[in-house]
């Protein structure tokens, strides 16, 4: 077999041919490889782009980005959908992000053991569009009821336009609470610290990460018969920790960008 390589977009705009290495022999499963929970951000296969613009919203290869996830499912391992860090913070609209939720949980609803979490946020707001915490409410709501719809399970992301409204802690624990109340399924709260996105920091209402690691608390404990488990990015082992001590024993630590956590 030849070797292949794709194109891709770099930083000052034009783009850099990469040459594909060989897999590696990770064999197919019929069991969990491990005791612990994983979920792969998986992100999607363009079906084509433009060489003048390829940061523009592309088509997606459905089939192709499908079969990622068959072989990923394959593995062993669960798929966390259209997540801001993989595929919404990389360009797909709030439609397309729709799209890849409603044709991945119909996948996964046709393969033994298959299962995945679909992210939920508010990105179908423009710039500056959410006046009030009611109009946060509104786009989470929508989000969560159309994976809901689908047959999913939600991912509650950050929400810029929340941390760009919110006034104190309690705003934070009004809106997670109107949107635990509703759920149907357990949902995954996610914590994307400040150096992922630094539109997010004071997210629960605070720059103190001791005072916002309490009020995200506050609101597990308040909703922990909704709540499968909290994922925390601050690239912080030792906070890390300290929230999966502090969480009550049915509620789940997930964690990924962690410098071997453990």
């Amino acid at each position: 077999m030849g070797s292949i390589s794709v194109v891709l977009p770099v930083s000052d705009g034009g783009t850099e041919r990469y040459l594909l290495q060989p897999p590696s022999p990770f064999p197919r499963v019929h069991s969990p490889i491990s005791v612990r929970t994983v979920f792969a951000a998986a992100h999607v296969v363009a079906e084509q782009y433009s060489m003048n613009n390829p940061w523009e919203d592309p088509a997606v290869d459905w089939e192709t980005t499908l079969a990622f996830r068959r072989h990923l499912w394959g593995l062993g391992l669960k798929v966390a959908e259209a997540m801001d860090t993989s595929q919404r913070g990389m360009g797909l609209s709030w439609p397309t992000a729709a799209e890849l939720i409603r044709r991945s949980i119909a996948e996964a609803k046709s393969i033994p053991n298959a299962d995945l979490a679909c992210g939920a946020g508010t990105d179908q707001l423009g710039p500056g569009q959410a006046k009030s915490l009611d109009d946060v409410i509104a786009a989470y709501e929508e989000q969560i009821a159309h994976i809901e719809s689908c047959g999913g399970r939600a991912i509650i992301m950050p929400s810029r336009a929340l941390c760009r409204l919110a006034r104190s802690a309690d705003d934070y624990l009004l809106v997670y609470g109107r949107l635990l109340s509703a759920v149907r399924e357990k949902a995954i709260l996610h914590w994307l610290g400040e150096a992922f996105d630094p539109e997010l920091a004071g997210y629960w209402g605070s720059s103190d990460v001791d005072i916002a690691m309490g009020t995200c608390l506050e609101v597990v404990s308040a909703h922990a018969a909704k709540i499968d488990g909290v994922k925390i990015s601050l690239l912080d082992r030792r906070r890390e920790e300290q929230l999966r001590r502090k969480l009550p024993h049915a509620v789940k630590t997930y964690t990924g960008d962690d410098f071997n956590f453990c």
